[in-house]
């Protein structure tokens, strides 16, 4: 019988928000304790639990290589403490727990939350491989790389006369069909189109040479429910000790952890100017980019000097329809995934592991699309939407 390499093979097969937000749990929360809670957003998962048993244990066998710590190290705004500290990293997969039954898949992760923190990205991408293995065969990798070479020739054809103003960045890691498959999409995207510009996932940074992106998700906003002085100043807080930590290295802001409106309402003059730009990852993005340019104006700051990342489902078509609407008004930038490193012909699960609890307190994502809000305290959604209004 056949004995299959890991699915994970490396520390770094994750994204960079996962270290920069590790870094700052260290520095900031060293004794937070944490859970967080897997979530299934369409049908059936198709494997076997003893498989997935199996792939999480697989990971406690992993720690960084001196060349990888090296590298990491050398991003500006990594610290020779936290390189040090993650010398003797690892994970411990007992903090795992797994079960299921009737098709429902139900997976919790509890401990110290900067331990914690990166078996969301690995376990995502197992769920996500373990899935797309029942399916997968020569015919439809055929099929997906026919696709892809659609896609970047549809790109190329709607993008000819632009000169400037469209970035385009792999978000693929937590969703993609296997690590062959988006090595080869990320290779093929920086072969093909000049607009590609990065990706979230390290290791392939590392090894391609490309720039690593990202800077925080919505964990560290609902962390800062429980952490923080309090609800109501939560975000606000969240988004200022990002700024101590970071400064102007990582200034791209998470909008919907509540809500745009509860985020506009904390996203003042200094941290408008401070934070190179915002991220929407839910609701129409079109309404939001023009609350967000209102918004801007208003502060009397110029939105040709920010960007705006959109993340929330794309595709090339949705994300050229966007950048139409906002060209020469705001600088765009797109992380997308699911499309183009899970689309080969079967139904990608829509799959997500988020933080529900710290130090024993409630978190919630609340979102601007109700379908996303994650939270195991009904109560907490309610006090969190009186206290945001």
């Amino acid at each position: 019988m056949e004995v299959l390499q890991p699915i994970i093979t490396s520390l770094l097969d994750t994204d960079l928000y996962k270290y920069t937000m590790q870094q700052a749990m260290r520095l900031r929360y060293p004794e937070a304790q944490a859970k967080m809670a897997f979530r299934c957003r369409s049908g059936r998962l198709n494997f076997s639990l003893v498989d997935l048993r199996r792939e999480v244990d697989a990971l406690k066998h992993l720690r960084l290589q001196d060349e990888e710590l090296q590298w990491l190290g050398g991003l500006p705004f990594i610290k020779p403490e936290f390189v040090q500290w993650l010398k003797d990293f690892s994970l411990d997969p007992e903090q795992v727990s797994i079960s299921g039954s009737g098709g429902e898949l139900s997976i919790e992760v509890s401990g110290n939350w900067a331990e914690i923190t990166h078996f969301e990205i690995f376990i995502l991408a197992i769920v996500s491989e373990l899935h797309s293995r029942s399916f997968l065969n020569r015919e439809l990798e055929h099929e997906g790389k026919h696709r892809l070479d659609d896609k970047i020739h549809f790109l190329k054809r709607e993008l000819f006369s632009s000169k400037k103003g469209f970035g385009l960045v792999d978000f693929g890691t937590r969703r993609r069909c296997s690590g062959p498959w988006h090595t080869y999409v990320v290779q093929k995207l920086m072969t093909e189109l000049d607009c590609f510009s990065g990706t979230s996932n390290l290791h392939l940074a590392r090894t391609l040479g490309l720039k690593p992106v990202g800077t925080m998700a919505h964990e560290w906003l609902q962390a800062h429910q429980a952490v923080g002085s309090s609800l109501l100043h939560s975000q606000k807080e969240a988004l200022l000790v990002w700024l101590d930590e970071y400064g102007d290295q990582l200034g791209i802001a998470l909008t919907d952890t509540i809500s745009m409106k509860a985020f506009l309402a904390d996203f003042d003059e200094t941290m408008a100017h401070a934070y190179a730009g915002i991220r929407h990852d839910s609701g129409d993005p079109v309404k939001w980019g023009e609350l967000a340019l209102a918004h801007y104006k208003k502060l009397g700051i110029d939105a040709r000097s920010k960007t705006f990342v959109f993340s929330d489902k794309l595709d090339f078509e949705t994300a050229v329809s966007i950048y139409r609407h906002f060209e020469g008004r705001v600088n765009v930038n797109f992380g997308i995934g699911t499309y183009l490193t899970n689309d080969l012909g079967f139904s990608a699960p829509n799959i997500v592991l988020k933080l529900v609890e710290v130090n024993g307190l409630p978190v919630a994502k609340l979102s601007d699309n109700p379908e996303k809000i994650m939270c195991q305290d009904p109560d907490f959604v309610q006090q969190l939407k009186t206290v945001f209004s």
